[in-house]
C-alpha cells in the first residue's frame, strides 16, 4: 500500500480537529433557522406570564449552541447577555465539573470516605464521595421549598439555622438508611462536597479554585459564587453566570471534557457524571440522577424522562426552570434561564421544540 494512503486517516483527523469551532472572547456565530419550528419554540419559551399571579412560563434567556457556534440568543425582562443569572441547582453540576479537574489532578478517589476530607462526617464512616455525588448519603434530609418551609432542611440550611455553616448543619443530620442505597435529592449533600473540596485542593487554593480550575480556562469572565460565613462555597445553589458563559461549560461537557487541544476534565469523570445511579426508581424526580448531573435514561435504558429528546441528553437543572441541556448526538447545547413559579414549564416540551427547530440543521 502506498505510504500516502497510510497517512490519509491522520490527515483527515487533523482536518476534523482544526474544523471545530471554539469560543474565544466571543462565540463564533452561525445562521439561525427560520420557519414554523422556530416560531413554535419561541411561542412556548416566551409566553407572556401574568406577573400579578406568577402563573405561566417566564423565560429570561434562551441560548443555543450548535457545533460550537452561537445560533440563537434571546433575552427578556431585565436579563441581558451581560447578566450573571442565579443558576440555583445548576451550581451542583458546576461543582461536579470543578471536582472533575481535581480528579484529573489525582487528588481524590470516588470511593474515598467522605469523612477523610470532611471530619464532621466521622459519625457516618461508610459514606463515600460517590454517595454524595449520587445524592445517596443516607442522611435524613427534606428537600422541600416554599410548599413546606417549616419542615424543609434546605430552607433551614440556606436561610435560618444552617446558613452560617451549611456543611456542618448537614453533617449533624441523623441517618435514615445506609449510604449508597437510596436516592434522596439533597442540597446538603452538595454542600458537604463543597466543604470536602476545601481539604482536597487545600485551603490556599480553595478560594480561587473554581476560577483557576474551570472558569478561566474556559474564558468565563462573569462568574460569581457565594460562600457561607465559614468560607465554603454554597455548592448547592449560589453560582451566577451569564448564559453565554454557562454555555461554555455545556460545550466542555458535550465534547467529553476537552477544551480545544486540552483534556481539561478526564473522560472517565465525564462518564461517571453520565452514568445513571442504579438504585433510582422511576417517579422519584424529573430526570434520572447521574454523578451530580441529570440524565434522560435509566440504568436499564428503558426509562426516558424526556421522551422527545435523544437518550444521550443530559442536563444541569435548577429551581424555577434553570437548565443547561446537552445533546451530544445532535451537537447541541441549550441554556435556559427563567422564573417559573407555578411548575408549568416542562423540560421535554422545550427540548422537543428545540430539536424540531435545530437538530435538522446540524452540520455533518
Amino acid at each position: 500500500m502506498p505510504r500516502r494512503w497510510l497517512l490519509l486517516p491522520l490527515l483527515l483527523l487533523t482536518l476534523t480537529a482544526s474544523a471545530e469551532d471554539w469560543p474565544s472572547e466571543q462565540w463564533p456565530t452561525g445562521p439561525t433557522p427560520t420557519g414554523p419550528a422556530l416560531e413554535a419554540l419561541e411561542q412556548y419559551a416566551f409566553t407572556q406570564r401574568d406577573d400579578s399571579t406568577r402563573e405561566g412560563i417566564r423565560t429570561d434567556a434562551l441560548l443555543i449552541i450548535q457545533d460550537g457556534r452561537l445560533v440563537y440568543e434571546r433575552y427578556a425582562g431585565p436579563t441581558t447577555a451581560q447578566t450573571p443569572h442565579l443558576t440555583w441547582s445548576i451550581s451542583k453540576s458546576l461543582l461536579a465539573t470543578i471536582f472533575g479537574v481535581a480528579y484529573g489532578e489525582r487528588l481524590f478517589a470516588l470511593d474515598d470516605p467522605a469523612a477523610k476530607y470532611y471530619p464532621p462526617l466521622q459519625r457516618h464512616p461508610d459514606m463515600t464521595l460517590a454517595d454524595l455525588f449520587h445524592w445517596t448519603s443516607g442522611l435524613d434530609w427534606q428537600e422541600d421549598y416554599e410548599y413546606a418551609p417549616l419542615n424543609s432542611s434546605v430552607v433551614a440550611m440556606l436561610y435560618t439555622r444552617g446558613r452560617h455553616d451549611m456543611a456542618a448543619f448537614t453533617a449533624a443530620h441523623a441517618s435514615f438508611g445506609p449510604p449508597g442505597q437510596v436516592f434522596r435529592y439533597s442540597s446538603g449533600d452538595s454542600n458537604l462536597l463543597a466543604a470536602a473540596l476545601k481539604t482536597i485542593v487545600g485551603p490556599a487554593r480553595y478560594a480561587d479554585y473554581p476560577w483557576t480550575a474551570l472558569f478561566e480556562p474556559l474564558g468565563i469572565r462573569h462568574a460569581t459564587w457565594e460562600t457561607d460565613a465559614s468560607g465554603t462555597f454554597v455548592g448547592s445553589s449560589y453560582a451566577y453566570l451569564t448564559a453565554q458563559d454557562l454555555a461554555r461549560v455545556g460545550l466542555l461537557m458535550q465534547r467529553d471534557g476537552r477544551w480545544g487541544d486540552r483534556q481539561l476534565v478526564p473522560k472517565d469523570w465525564i462518564a461517571f457524571n453520565r452514568e445513571p445511579f442504579a438504585g433510582f426508581q422511576a417517579g422519584q424526580d424529573e430526570a434520572v440522577p447521574g454523578g451530580h448531573w441529570w440524565l434522560n435514561r435509566g440504568a436499564d435504558s428503558t426509562l426516558r424522562p424526556w421522551p422527545d429528546a435523544p437518550p444521550d441528553t443530559f442536563a444541569a437543572l435548577g429551581h424555577w426552570g434553570q437548565a443547561l441541556y446537552i445533546i451530544p448526538s445532535a451537537r447541541l447545547v441549550i441554556v435556559r434561564y427563567g422564573d417559573d413559579r407555578d411548575g408549568s414549564y416542562r423540560h421535554n416540551e422545550l427540548l422537543k421544540r428545540a430539536m424540531a427547530a435545530f437538530a435538522g440543521a446540524v452540520r455533518p
